[in-house]
Order: structure tokens, then sequence, then C-alpha cells
């Protein structure tokens, strides 16, 4: 199917599933809308046995990660009378924010929101006016204006988006300080440098040591005891 210019394709959602062929010039349109994963898909099915005229979601796809090129597609289908539950993006609208222009960082809490609706009140997006934040304030899911037929599904005290202080200079150095002596204690434990280790071998080194002169002395002992005798004999000798 690839060689002939299509790629495989699967319908599922509605008691049935189907193994389809699709043109992947319309998939790439609908990727590269504003809509994207949110964009309902009209599906005319030929040779279907039951309808052949459907309504999906494009679930998921996978890309050739050399070329870019579709190669599989996941669509999912809906009925326009259920609710259905999506990811829809967020969008931070708005001129740039109060903190941020006095040095604050802009962070994006959330990329897309769990949504549920009916397939006509679906949006394209969330929209979010970050405009007036200051250092240290931020958006919470509570605090967006819910559009008429949609739920919000994530926790309403989760943050959205938030501008943070900057990090200074001294607390850069204390972090990369600390880090670099948090570093170095792996070092001594990778050496077997641990007290319990080091203490019982410096007890046995110590055993060692000491038990070492001590059978030098016993040898000498000996030696001396065993030239006493040879020594009383040379002399009987002389004076015989």
């Amino acid at each position: 199917m690839r060689r002939a210019g299509k790629i495989p394709a699967v319908l599922y959602g509605q008691g049935d599933c189907l193994l389809l062929t699709v043109n992947p010039d319309h998939l790439v349109k609908i990727l590269k809308s504003h809509a994207g994963s949110t964009a309902l898909i009209s599906l005319t099915v030929e040779g279907a046995k039951s309808k052949t005229n459907r309504t999906a979601l494009l679930r998921d796809y996978q890309v050739d990660p050399v070329s870019g090129a579709i190669l599989h597609a996941d669509l999912f289908e809906i009925s326009m009378s259920k609710p259905i539950r999506v990811k829809v993006p967020i969008k931070v609208i708005g001129v740039i924010p109060a903190g941020v222009k006095e040095g604050g960082v802009l962070h994006h809490n959330m990329r897309d929101m769990h949504v549920e609706c009916l397939p006509d009140a679906l949006p394209d997006q969330i929209e979010v006016d970050a405009s007036a934040l200051t250092i240290g304030s931020g958006i919470h899911v509570k605090e967006i204006g819910v559009r008429e037929g949609v739920r919000f599904l994530d926790e309403p005290d989760q943050m959205v988006v938030s501008v943070a202080a900057p990090m200074s200079d001294a607390k850069l150095e204390a972090l990369l300080t600390s880090g670099a002596g948090a570093a170095g204690e792996p070092e001594l434990v990778a050496k077997g440098k641990e007290p319990g280790v080091e203490g019982a071998g410096g007890a046995d080194a110590a055993k060692a040591g000491a038990a070492a002169p001590a059978g030098e002395a016993k040898g000498g002992e000996k030696k001396e005891a065993a030239a006493a005798p040879k020594a009383e004999k040379k002399e009987a000798e002389k004076k015989k």
C-alpha cells in the first residue's frame, strides 16, 4: 500500500474495528491545520457493509524517522450525540506578562487540558491570557473561563501558566557548589573507604605487624638456646 502511495489505518470506537486504506495527503492537511488532533474528520468508507459516512478523531499516527512520511494512523469513531473526552492544546495569548518585563520567567506548566463535551462543542484550543501575571503569580485551572457545554477534567488547583522569579547568581553558585560536593562523595565509596572496612583492615594489619616481631624474637631465642651447648662443648674439648 505504501508503495502505491497509500497508508494503512484503523478505525475503532463504536463497537467494530475496520482496517482502512487512507490517502496520506488528507492526513497531512489535517495535521497542519490549527485544529490538529481536535479536528472532526468526515470519513466515507467505500465497500462498508453498514454505514458508509462516519465521523472520527485522529488519535495517533506513526511517522518515518528519516523521511517524516506518515506510515500509519489510528482513527477513533465518535457519535455526535454522545460526550467525548479528549486533550485540547493550551495557547497563551495577550501581551508580554508584567512579571516577564521585570525579569521573571514564564512557565507553561500545562501544554494541554482534558475536557469532556459533545463533538459539536469541542474547542480547537483553550486560550489563556497571561498579560497580568506578575512574578510569583499564576493561573489555575479553576480560573479559566469555561465554555458552555465544556467541562474540564483536570484538578481545579493545578497550575496552567505561571511567572517565576529569576535565579540569582548567588543561588546558582550555591547549587553548583553543593552539586560539586555531592559528586565527590560517591568517589570515596567507590574506592572502598568505608569506615568499617578500613578499621578492620587496619586492625588486621596491626595484628600482623605485632605478630611478626614476636615470631622473630622466638626464633632468635631458639637459635641462642641451640648455640649455648655447642659453645660449652668446644670449651671442654680445649681443656682436655
